[in-house]
């Protein structure tokens, strides 16, 4: 009893609750760390900056963010009671978010008009997410599948800004000491990857990391001479900034803008779940979609802004296979120190963002191809999901190749599509409503002029062939225990059976064959083949022990069909390969 007991617990046990060791754990947590830091501490550097903030408040800032992401991921990744995904997330303040933060912070209520815009959309955005925990049934892998791709697209810009400098506005941006830093990263990357031990393979993004800044301080890119400048400890003293103030105008633009983190979070979770081979159900996405809200709604409390899963570490779960979400959890506990010891943060920003650029490229490339992974597994037979899918990406590329594109619709609308995540998510879904939920209209058969599959279908003495728990998998044909089926010709099936045949002939035990077919047959016609192969029979002659072969399964066919007991019944035929 207590075996079976085990055993059904351990049949339930979710991947992302692996708990590795602590070494491991800190070590891989601190790889997501590095991996976002970048995109963390950058929204609060540009807002700041559109305040006109001095370097001490702009410490503030990105303390105070830091300190935010890091309580915010932990509270996504443990979980309690209707607040948390309790997935491998990290969460920090929102890209989203950034040029309406700054068109606000530029009016009358500056900063104060941004924490209270931000306060008031996070509660809103809480009322409103059981609303999103519901929308399931609109992501199938069609939907799923474009919006992991275009995550992992839309970030491809940001890894190559970060390969040139990051910094348009410096004399080195798009320098080849820049880029050749980057491609040297990414080189790292590659041969890490590539080494047969499984630790190092997974550590390659941190360690391409450490050894590229290192590199960079060699040749005089990176500079640590301010990591000792400013305070060792210090807490992020609340409301620092003065109380919230509450714009109208502010609050409708952030309101928007929680709609599209609210999407845009929605499909990290999906991503994730897809990534890690776990099950995501409305609730799950509601307890993630809570925790978001919550986080944002207490981050101006702290002098910060709105909080979402970052897309990038998708792409490091994908390419380490690390899923456990306790590693994340410990990420979030860097996060929480470097927001309380600015003296760490300052090394961690040290780090020159063509070295994370380098990185970023193998990261985000590996989201994208996550997504098409994802999208292998759509049916495109009758033409429908192939027009959701190309229509989606290119609908979602638009502001990613083109940012100008949406400058002269309304800012509400503009601040929706300028994100090619939300446009091809809102695109995907839309259209998988309108041609896959609505049946009305659609053509009954291949009328699409994208595809014009043939009819699918097996013939009777394949099945014939196959046991049941035989499945077909990434190409390959797989016995219910498991072991690879090979998928031969006919001539190579005789052969591989007469060999069959002689190896039980020389244990002195009886050979199983398929039904109708004889030892003896058998082996005259694997001679025939090995003579056709070996002297260079003329083809009409070669293709004689095809025949035979076809004939063979033929008759073997015909008298299962026709006896329903003894040696044609199914328990006889047990040993079919």
């Amino acid at each position: 009893m207590k075996a079976k007991q085990h055993r059904s617990a351990t049949a339930v046990t979710r991947p992302e609750d692996e708990k590795l060791p602590l070494g491991r754990t800190l070590a891989y947590g601190l790889q997501h760390v590095l991996t976002m830091y970048g995109g963390i501490i950058a929204p609060p550097l540009i807002i700041g900056a559109a305040a006109g903030m001095d370097s001490t408040d702009l410490a503030l800032l990105v303390a105070s963010c830091l300190f935010i992401g890091g309580l915010a991921t932990i509270l996504q990744t443990v979980g309690i009671p209707f607040f948390g995904a309790q997935l491998p997330l990290v969460q920090g303040t929102s890209f989203a978010s950034v040029a309406t933060l700054v068109t606000i912070v530029k009016g009358d209520g500056g900063i104060q008009a941004v924490f209270g815009a931000v306060m008031v959309a996070a509660a809103i955005g809480f009322l409103i997410a059981p609303f999103f925990a519901r929308v399931i049934r609109f992501f199938p892998p069609v939907v799923t599948g474009v919006v992991i791709t275009m995550i992992g697209l839309s970030l491809t810009p940001v890894a190559a800004n970060w390969s040139m400098g990051g910094d348009a506005k410096t004399d080195d941006y798009g320098s080849m000491a820049n880029i050749g830093l980057a491609a040297l990263t990414l080189l790292i990357v590659l041969l890490l990857s590539k080494v047969g031990n499984a630790a190092i393979s997974r550590l390659s993004i941190l360690l391409a990391i450490v050894i590229g800044t290192l590199v960079a301080w060699a040749v005089g890119i990176a500079d640590f001479a301010t990591v000792g400048d400013g305070p060792i400890f210090e807490i992020p003293k609340p409301l620092a900034f003065g109380m919230p103030v509450f714009e109208i105008g502010g609050i409708i633009s952030m309101t928007i803008v929680v709609l599209v983190i609210l999407t845009e979070t929605t499909a990290d979770i999906l991503a994730v779940g897809e990534i890690a081979k776990t099950r995501v159900d409305s609730k799950r996405i509601g307890d993630g979609l809570r925790a978001d809200m919550v986080s944002s709604f207490v981050a101006p409390f702290f002098n910060t802004f709105t909080q979402s899963a970052f897309a990038q570490n998708v792409g490091l779960v994908a390419i380490t296979g690390i899923k456990s979400r306790f590693v994340v959890t410990a990420g979030g506990g860097i996060l929480v120190v470097l927001g309380l010891l600015p003296i760490l943060g300052r090394v961690v920003a040290a780090i020159p963002l063509p070295v994370l650029g380098g990185a970023g490229i193998v990261l985000f490339g590996t989201v994208a191809a996550s997504g098409i992974r994802t999208l292998s597994k759509v049916n495109y037979d009758k033409g429908m999901n192939m027009i959701i899918v190309s229509a989606s990406l290119a609908f979602g590329l638009i502001p990613v190749v083109k940012g100008d594109f949406y400058d002269a619709f309304p800012t509400w609308l503009a601040t929706i599509l300028d994100s090619g995540i939300s446009s091809a998510a809102l695109m995907a879904v839309l259209l998988n409503i309108l041609f896959n939920e609505l049946k009305l209209g659609n053509p009954k058969k291949n009328a699409s002029v994208f595809a014009a599959s043939p009819p699918r279908m097996v013939r009777e003495d394949q099945v014939h062939s196959l046991q049941d728990g035989d499945h077909y998998e990434a190409g390959k044909l797989i016995s219910a225990d498991g072991d690879e089926i090979p998928v031969v010709s006919v001539d190579e099936y005789t052969v591989v059976l007469a060999e069959h045949v002689k190896a039980c002939e020389a244990e002195g035990v009886p050979a199983a064959l398929p039904d109708g077919m004889e030892p003896e047959e058998v082996k005259r016609i694997a001679e025939t083949v090995k003579a056709v192969r070996e002297n260079g029979v003329a083809e009409a002659t070669a293709a004689q022990p095809e025949a035979a072969g076809q004939e063979l399964r033929a008759n073997a066919l015909r008298e299962t069909d026709d006896g329903e007991n003894g040696e044609n019944s199914p328990e006889h035929g047990a040993h079919r390969g």
